[in-house]
């Protein structure tokens, strides 16, 4: 059926260019049907959809029902989704994958050892605990996570934080304040599996103690990563993955890279061979410098030549393997080679005996009994439990997005969550600390060949060997290689300095981020370094959206398009009409600037203006009665008083407010803009407001400043507004016509 415009629609206009936009108008009309549109007076008005009432009591059921349903397939739908593992594990190819995931397995785990060994140490924790991390993380990992190519294990971030957190617990125990020899020593076995529950002590409690210091130091840890566990699960439970979009990656660089300066400050005691108090808390970084230049004359020459050793080895290799990975099937496991002549340059040279050189000591095989955490310690340790949960799930979903973009599959940020958590929960009763995704290891994973988390189980099986035959030949390597291993391995996120200049280039805003939360994390503390980093870039958020670009626009002649007229030349301006484009929310924070550039850019103060004709009139009312004339009736209103005695005429007659980039507007922009509409009005200046959302458009009609959402003062686009303008002013914007305009 045909559906005819309405008869009011057929009207007479003046130029053929309003017959072509009104036919192609009525066009659009008929084509559609009903429901398309209505013509008015030339302007066209969009019918709004109905929107289905939904009760919100049948959404509550019906999503209960879904989710505690315990059919069999809604349960086989549950396992296949909580592990991924059974989906994509039958559908392996054997052929096709074994062999690239059996190789990058194989080589990951050779990274993985010295470095485990290596990260323990900075987190506090003795060698083995480090290995427990890295074999746990891998298995839980393969049978959660949804990416294919992350590599799951001990972080140096994160092995900072919790060594942080796990001094302040040691110092608030008493534990520091026991002879420094004690650090060196290690635990014994038997003793702590008695131990089985942990209490904090006191200074003068030291001399009844049941429970070594590294023995309470991984109670301390793992109760932290059990926490932070806790609350990654959580988070996936409450669907709150959306969290870590307020982490950026210029923040996440920037914190990685304070962080980096604090975990290079902790290591060098152990290349220098001195014993020097761990400090924590604001300033840390700061006070082990001066402890470090305060001890100096202490070092030990043999640890010293063999960090300078390491260092002249590592280097050159590392950047070697840099630079010709596309052509290296593999990258040279350097750190392997060194750590093993390390070690049997030390048992053979006896360096600890004869020198002093301070070394791993006893690292049993096998795996301790498993033990809950120390619950007492929750209080005190969940504030900065909470930091390291969201570090960890931060980077391990932007690592599995990024690869996941670049191989072409998909990951659930969801389930990432609920994977890493895991990671995290299960460990902590088997000693381990925090993990998460790393990105060198991920890099070399992905570059090796690897196709699926079997390479995850591959890394595994080798970390089994190593636990269960291999560790106690490390007993002879020195903690100065193991100091080494860890600062060479800083070197990408201190590589970042390089990146300033460019990055200064694309947004200053993220160079201002990144050096506030970088400079933080490295001189105050990584958390508050954290958090400081979190606020800055939400304040940078605002300060943008408080003093956006506001600009007038004019128009590419013989066109309909209209654009700023400080960023691009040859655009012509409307005779008697002002375009102005706000390009951010109108809400309280921004609603004083959104005036004050409207007055600044259209050169009109309508309030300025006003004020002045009142003076006129007041001036010329009494200078009549001075000559007894009287020139217009005592019931005339002001306004056309004021109207009447201007003292020049006005350089627009209407104002176009361009709302394309307002994407809300609160109370207060509503307020605003109605102040605006009356401001103009009272000087005989109309506001038309054009291209505004569906959403500012209601907003708009609840806040009472439109009757309707057809006023004729809103447009659905700027062309439309123009003609209107000149429809209505047509004595005054003659020259609008002759250029085609409408």
């Amino acid at each position: 059926m045909t559906v005819e415009p309405p008869e009011e629609t057929k009207m007479t206009v003046e130029t053929p260019e309003e017959i072509s936009f009104l036919s192609e108008s009525r066009r659009a009309y008929i084509e559609n049907g009903e429901g398309f549109a209505r013509l008015r007076d030339g302007k066209i008005f969009l019918e709004k959809q109905e929107k289905a009432h939904i009760s919100v009591k049948q959404v509550l059921v019906k999503r209960l029902k879904t989710h505690f349903s315990c059919t069999p397939a809604r349960v086989k739908d549950w396992l296949f989704r909580f592990f991924p593992v059974l989906q994509w594990l039958p559908k392996y190819k054997l052929k096709e994958y074994i062999l690239g995931d059996v190789m990058s397995g194989l080589i990951v785990a050779i990274l993985l050892v010295p470095q485990s060994i290596a990260y323990s140490l900075l987190a506090g924790q003795e060698p083995i605990y480090g290995l427990y991390t890295s074999f746990f993380a891998c298995l839980i990992y393969f049978l959660m996570g949804t990416s294919r190519h992350i590599s799951v294990g001990i972080f140096g971030v994160l092995c900072l934080m919790v060594g942080e957190v796990v001094e302040e617990q040691l110092e608030a125990a008493g534990y520091n304040s026991l002879d420094e020899s004690r650090d060196d020593q290690y635990f014994n076995v038997s003793s702590y599996e008695h131990n089985s529950t942990l209490t904090p002590v006191t200074v003068h409690q030291s001399a009844e103690l049941v429970c070594g210091r590294s023995c309470y130091a991984i109670t301390v840890g793992t109760t932290v990563t059990f926490m932070a566990g806790v609350y990654q699960v959580a988070m996936g439970a409450l669907q709150v993955g959306f969290v870590s979009v307020y982490l950026s990656d210029s923040l996440l660089s920037g914190f990685a890279t304070g962080a980096s300066f604090t975990i290079l400050t902790s290591q060098v005691k152990y290349l220098l061979g001195i014993n020097i108090p761990r400090s924590s808390g604001i300033g840390s970084l700061i006070r082990t410098w001066i402890h470090i230049f305060q001890n100096i004359h202490k070092t030990n020459i043999c640890d010293l030549v063999t960090s300078i050793l390491c260092l002249l080895i590592l280097v050159p290799t590392k950047e070697i393997n840099e630079c010709y990975k596309s052509k290296l099937k593999a990258p040279v496991p350097i750190e392997l080679f060194v750590v093993i002549v390390a070690t049997i340059t030390s048992h053979f040279g006896h360096l600890h005996e004869k020198y002093g050189s301070s070394v791993a000591g006893n690292i049993p095989t096998g795996f301790l009994m498993p033990k809950t955490p120390d619950w007492s310690l929750i209080p005190n340790i969940a504030v900065s439990a909470f930091s390291i949960a969201l570090i960890g799930f931060a980077i391990t979903v932007s690592l599995s997005e990024m690869f996941a973009k670049k191989h072409g599959y998909t990951v659930r940020a969801n389930q990432e969550m609920y994977a890493i958590g895991f990671c995290n929960i299960i460990p902590a009763f088997f000693h381990c600390f925090t993990t998460s995704a790393a990105l060198a290891k991920t890099l070399v994973k992905e570059s090796t060949g690897c196709r699926t988390q079997i390479s995850g189980v591959v890394t595994a099986l080798v970390l089994l060997l190593v636990l269960l035959v291999v560790a106690p030949l490390f007993y002879s390597l020195q903690k100065c290689v193991l100091g080494v291993i860890t600062i060479v391995n800083l070197r990408g996120a201190l590589r970042k300095f390089v990146d300033l200049p460019k990055m200064w280039k694309l947004s200053k805003v993220d160079t201002a981020i990144w050096l506030v939360t970088m400079a933080s994390s490295a001189l105050i503390s990584t958390e508050l370094g954290l958090l400081i980093g979190v606020c800055f870039s939400m304040l940078c958020i605002i300060l943008r959206t408080q003093r956006p670009a506001a600009v007038l626009l004019g128009r590419v002649d013989d066109t309909e398009i209209y654009e700023s007229i400080s960023a691009y030349k040859n655009l012509k301006t409307v005779p008697g009409v002002k375009i102005f484009r706000f390009e951010a929310p109108l809400y309280y924070v921004n609603k004083q600037y959104f005036k004050s550039a409207l007055y600044k850019k259209t050169g009109l103060n309508p309030i300025s203006v006003l004020a002045a004709e009142k003076k006129a009139a007041k001036r010329k009312s009494q200078e009549q009665r001075k000559e007894g004339v009287v020139s217009f009736s005592n019931t005339q209103g002001e306004t056309e008083a004021s109207v009447q005695f201007s003292p020049e005429p006005l350089p627009f007659h209407t104002l176009v407010i361009d709302c394309a980039a307002v994407q809300f507007l609160d109370t207060v922009g509503i307020n605003t803009i109605k102040e605006v509409l009356r401001e103009y009005k009272d000087i005989g200046i109309q506001v038309l407001l054009a291209q505004c959302n569906s959403s500012v458009r209601a907003s708009l009609h609840r806040g009472g400043g439109f009757k309707t959402e057809e006023d004729d003062l809103l447009f659905y686009s700027l062309h439309q507004a123009i003609c209107f303008a000149h429809k209505e002013h047509p004595h005054k914007t003659g020259c609008l016509a002759a250029t085609s305009s409408c």
